[in-house]
């Protein structure tokens, strides 16, 4: 055991007591945010729980997650959550919980349940304050970076997604200048120059779509570019598997805009069995199977599995164009088109053939070159947390454990490190 750290019980470092029913109709708006299983689910008017707070999912999908709450929260019964820290450094706590693995105490049986007298007993070593506060400034810092960069990229994607649907869903230039208004306000009125007020039409005319501005395109999603439907090489020959060409799987995909990180990887020889599946940089990935809709940009050559069906533009001059009209088309395949039924196994074939707007090549081009600077921040902004987060786990299990000291006084006493936690009624 590392210096003075001392060894005890997981009860007696935190006590734990099962969260409060709240059902839809018993919630009221408010501001207090309701912590479940996966974290936070809402919000309500009331607090029963002082922050900062740790709620530990007991049952589901979410059994054994760990989330913190920095402010007054009510603790929802699909959670533990911690009502005293017994003087411990409560979001040093959060850590620590964090690198506990709970699956091996599940309590229930075909549904997974953590009960805390199965989990009080476990022994742990526990560091002093000092040290504690130490731990958790270090780990905090990475953290508040990641969460500082994932609400940056956030704002980035929302702002280039209000001006693809300014331009090309809603039409606002040829609106404006179909009803006779002044080149010079459209241009203020929507940030446009005159030049790329120039490069719209003045009209809509009817299409198999709608009204689309005149000189515009339908056309398949086979116009685009090539179409590329993933395969899985064969499992069985570990050889094909590496470290060498990204592996792009639906888990890869969920809330990304860029596929900078996979689960799995292949070899280059992995990748030379089936070498036509090889997508470049700037390709497009659209799950069409299981969970279909989730829209990716590749970032260097790649390969997916077969629920993927990709699309490598023809001119990747325009990949952020078709990256918001895929996406798009995502929401149409989720919900089946006008049938109303998921379309849960969309084949390559009927992937290729579904409809969709094409801008002019002028305009397409605009849109890349106007909107890449915030694109390149996203994805700077990705691979830097990418980098965080790795970091972070291999700090936390050494910092944990003792194996890596770090000086008890490391700043985080002016900054405003909570003090312990006192116990909860």
């Amino acid at each position: 055991m590392a210096g003075n750290w001392r060894h005890t019980t997981l009860g007696e470092f935190v006590s734990l007591q099962r969260g409060h029913d709240l059902t839809e109709i018993e919630r009221k708006p408010g501001t207090i945010p309701v912590m479940g299983s996966a974290g936070q689910n809402g919000f309500h008017d009331i607090a029963l729980a002082k922050g900062p707070g740790i709620v530990i999912g007991r049952s589901g999908a979410s059994f054994g997650q760990v989330h913190y709450c920095p402010v007054n929260y009510w603790p929802h019964n699909t959670a533990l959550y911690v009502t005293d820290f017994h003087g411990n450094d409560p979001k040093f706590a959060y850590y620590f919980l964090k690198s506990i693995s709970f699956a091996r105490y599940n309590s229930g049986s075909a549904q997974p349940s953590l009960n805390r007298n199965f989990i009080y007993p476990i022994e742990v070593n526990v560091p002093p304050l000092e040290e504690q506060h130490a731990i958790a400034h270090i780990l905090g810092k990475l953290d508040d970076k990641i969460e500082l960069n994932r609400r940056m990229s956030e704002t980035l994607e929302a702002i280039a997604r209000a001006i693809f649907k300014s331009w090309f869903v809603d039409f606002d230039p040829v609106r404006a200048k179909a009803s006779g208004e002044p080149s010079e306000t459209i241009c203020h009125r929507l940030g446009l120059t005159p030049d790329l007020l120039a490069l719209f039409p003045d009209r809509l005319v009817d299409s198999e779509l709608g009204e689309i501005p005149e000189g515009w395109f339908v056309w398949a999603v086979r116009d685009v570019g090539n179409i590329v439907c993933g395969k899985t090489p064969p499992t069985k020959n570990p050889a094909y598997y590496g470290n060498d060409i990204p592996f792009i799987t639906i888990p890869d995909m969920h809330g990304n805009v860029f596929a900078t990180m996979t689960q799995r990887k292949l070899s280059h020889k992995g990748a030379v069995s089936q070498t036509k599946k090889t997508l470049p940089a700037g390709s497009i990935c659209v799950s069409c199977i299981a969970t279909p809709g989730l829209v990716v940009i590749t970032t260097e050559d790649s390969q997916t599995n077969q629920q993927i069906n990709s699309v490598v533009p023809e001119h990747l001059g325009e990949t952020y164009y078709w990256f918001w009209t895929l996406r798009d088309l995502g929401d149409e395949i989720r919900a089946g088109g006008s049938g109303g039924s998921v379309l849960t196994n969309l084949s390559t074939g009927r992937f290729s053939e579904m409809r969709v707007l094409a801008a002019t090549a002028d305009l397409r081009c605009s849109y890349q070159e106007l909107l890449a600077p915030l694109f390149e921040v996203i994805l700077s902004n990705t691979n830097q947390t990418r980098t965080l987060a790795s970091l972070r786990d291999t700090l936390l299990p050494k910092l944990l454990s003792g194996e890596l000291r770090v000086p008890e006084t490391v700043g985080w006493a002016d900054e405003g490190s909570p003090t312990p936690a006192s116990p909860q009624n």
